[in-house]
């Protein structure tokens, strides 16, 4: 059976094609260094990478009222420690257009997220301004993995590498990622369980890597879930994109950290 992830990964296989036999424009981005890694390490509460995203496959349209530079605008005001922006058109309404406007705006690590197979994508999110990209061990061979890793570390990016299970971990720990994301969503199937994170965390934390938590995020006990379990940060989109009081949703999701949680 396709999933939805198969699905996702065909269309980058098109995209990918297209920008190969294509001159593609890189706008000229000041690369002045802004990591992730260096505000986990200082950070004494629950770090927030906050995500500007307009729709999802399993959610349809999320909101489409808003511009990425206001809304980024307002995750940096309410203090969040990153900024990541889809910037995947067919499944989430996303641009590179979206992540240039952000890293005009704010002055906070930038990630690109979206599903990357290759250099040529890697290339395609530094030069349009981001800081850091999203490699996925569910879309990728272990060897792919590795590469797609090692080629962005040398651009000098920072890598969140992202898993739903314990071999998946397993496969993200031997790159020596330093950031991992614990996906709660299936990408197959789309379905959130936070026990995700919390099945996963003590293998994490014992690798020595920051711990960030995504997708089904929405309350404070939510957060207070994750944070229990060790989490470093955590990464959030439909819940701000949804808030009608968005300050007031970044003030309750800023738990301090449990002791001991930093590597």
């Amino acid at each position: 059976m396709t999933t939805i992830l198969d699905r996702i990964i065909e269309q980058k296989k098109q995209e990918l094609a297209l920008l190969q036999n294509q001159s593609v424009f890189y706008p000229a981005i000041d690369r002045e260094k802004r990591s992730l890694l260096d505000k986990l390490q200082k950070s004494q509460q629950i770090s927030i990478i906050a995500e500007f995203k307009r729709a999802s496959p399993s959610k349809g349209m999320i909101n489409n009222g808003v511009e990425p530079a206001v809304q980024a605008s307002i995750y940096e005001q309410s203090g969040a420690s990153a900024i990541s922006v889809l910037t995947d058109q067919t499944f989430f309404k996303g641009s590179f257009e979206d992540l240039i406007a952000v890293r005009e705006t704010v002055q906070l690590p930038i990630l690109c997220k979206d599903f990357i197979i290759d250099p040529l994508q890697i290339n395609n999110a530094c030069a349009h301004g981001a800081d850091i990209i999203l490699l996925i061990v569910a879309a990728l061979e272990e060897k792919k993995l590795t590469e797609l890793y090692q080629y962005a570390t040398n651009l000098g990016l920072e890598v969140l590498v992202e898993v739903h299970n314990q071999a998946e971990l397993e496969t993200a720990l031997k790159t020596g990622a330093k950031l991992i994301g614990v996906n709660n969503r299936d990408l197959k199937t789309f379905q959130v369980s936070l026990e995700v994170t919390e099945k996963l965390a003590a293998a994490v934390k014992q690798s020595g890597a920051f711990l960030i938590s995504e997708s089904g995020l929405h309350s404070q006990e939510d957060v207070n879930r994750v944070r229990n379990a060790g989490a470093n940060g955590i990464l959030v989109g439909e819940a701000f994109m949804k808030s009608a009081n968005l300050k007031k949703t970044f003030s309750d999701f800023q738990l301090p950290l449990i002791e001991g949680a930093r590597p």
